[in-house]
C-alpha cells in the first residue's frame, strides 16, 4: 500500500517564501504603475481638464489651452467664502473633537466594565453607517431645534463623523501608558489634574496629532451631512463642487479647479502624517492589531 505524502513540508515552505533581491524590480514597477494609475492619471486629467480650451473625443489632449477658468475661479467671492468656511468649521471640528473624545478614550482605554465592546460598535456606528443615512435622521432633528442652515448645525452633524476615529486612535495611544506611571505619580502625591496635564497629556500626543490630523481632513471634506444641514445658507467647497457637477448644468472644468483645492490640504497632512506619526498608533487605532 503506497503512503500518502505528506503537504506539511510543501506547506511549510510556502509560507517561508520571502522576497529576495531578484523581486525588487517587479515589485517597485508593480507598485508605481499601480501609484500612477490610482493617483497620477486622474490628477493629470483633472489638470488638463482644468486647462482645457475645448476637448472632445476622439481626441486624446485639448485642442487649446487657457488659464483664464483658474483666474475667473480664484477670483470669485462664492469660493472664497466657501473655502473659508471649510478651514474654519474644519479647525473648530477638530478641537471640539479633540476634548470631547479625551476623557472617552480614557474611559475606554483604562476601565474595564461589561458591555464594553457594545459601547465601543456604538461608538463607531455613525462611520458604519452610510453618511446620508445619519445625515437625514440628523438633519430632521436640526431642523426642529434650529439648527439646521446654520454654521453651528453643520459643525455639530461633522463632529458626529469625526467622533468616532477620534476617540479610536485616543484609546489606542492612551492604552499605551503604563498603570505602574500613574500609580507612581499618585504616591508621590499628584492629583487627578496634574496627572493629567503632566502624564496623560503628553504621552496621548501622538494620538491627538493622528487624531486631528484625520479629523480635519475628515471635515474639510465631508459632504452629505454638510449638504443635508447647512446648504444652500451655508456653503463649503464640497458643497460648491458638487454645484458644479449638476448633471443639468455640468461644468467640468470649474469642478476639476475646485477637486485640486479639496485635496491640496489632504495631500499636506498626510504628508505631514507620514512623517510626524507612528504607523504602529495608526494601524492600533484602526484596530488591525
Amino acid at each position: 500500500m503506497t503512503a500518502l505524502s505528506d503537504p506539511a513540508p510543501a506547506l511549510r515552505q510556502a509560507r517561508s517564501l520571502r522576497f529576495t533581491s531578484d523581486d525588487r524590480l517587479p515589485v517597485a514597477i508593480g507598485l508605481y504603475v499601480s501609484l500612477f494609475l490610482a493617483i497620477a492619471l486622474p490628477l493629470g486629467l483633472m489638470f488638463l481638464w482644468s486647462i482645457a480650451d475645448g476637448w472632445r473625443p476622439p481626441n486624446l489632449l485639448p485642442q487649446a489651452y487657457t488659464a483664464a477658468r483658474w483666474a475667473d475661479v480664484l477670483a470669485d467671492d462664492g469660493l472664497l467664502r466657501a473655502a473659508i468656511n471649510s478651514v474654519v468649521i474644519a479647525i473648530v471640528v477638530t478641537f471640539a473633537t479633540a476634548i470631547i473624545a479625551l476623557p472617552t478614550a480614557w474611559a475606554m482605554a483604562r476601565f474595564p466594565f461589561r458591555l464594553k465592546r457594545v459601547v465601543e460598535v456604538f461608538i463607531l456606528a455613525p462611520i458604519i453607517i452610510p453618511g446620508i443615512v445619519v445625515a437625514v435622521g440628523i438633519g430632521q432633528i436640526f431642523l426642529a431645534l434650529g439648527l439646521a442652515y446654520s454654521v453651528a448645525g453643520v459643525i455639530l452633524v461633522q463632529i458626529v463623523g469625526t467622533l468616532p476615529l477620534m476617540i479610536r486612535l485616543m484609546t489606542a495611544a492612551l492604552e499605551t501608558i503604563p498603570d505602574d506611571l500613574i500609580h507612581a505619580a499618585r504616591s508621590l502625591g499628584a492629583g487627578t489634574p496634574g496627572i493629567v496635564r503632566h502624564i496623560v497629556l503628553p504621552l496621548a500626543v501622538p494620538g491627538l496629532l493622528a487624531g486631528g490630523l484625520m479629523s480635519f481632513v475628515g471635515s474639510f471634506e465631508e459632504f452629505d451631512k454638510s449638504f443635508i444641514v447647512g446648504a444652500p445658507v451655508v456653503e463649503t467647497l464640497p458643497i460648491k463642487l458638487y454645484m458644479y457637477l449638476d448633471p443639468y448644468s455640468m461644468q467640468l472644468p470649474l469642478a476639476s479647479i475646485v477637486s485640486f483645492l479639496l485635496l491640496l490640504p489632504a495631500l499636506i497632512v498626510f504628508v505631514i502624517a507620514g512623517r510626524v506619526l507612528r504607523d504602529d498608533l495608526m494601524a492600533a487605532g484602526m484596530g488591525k492589531i
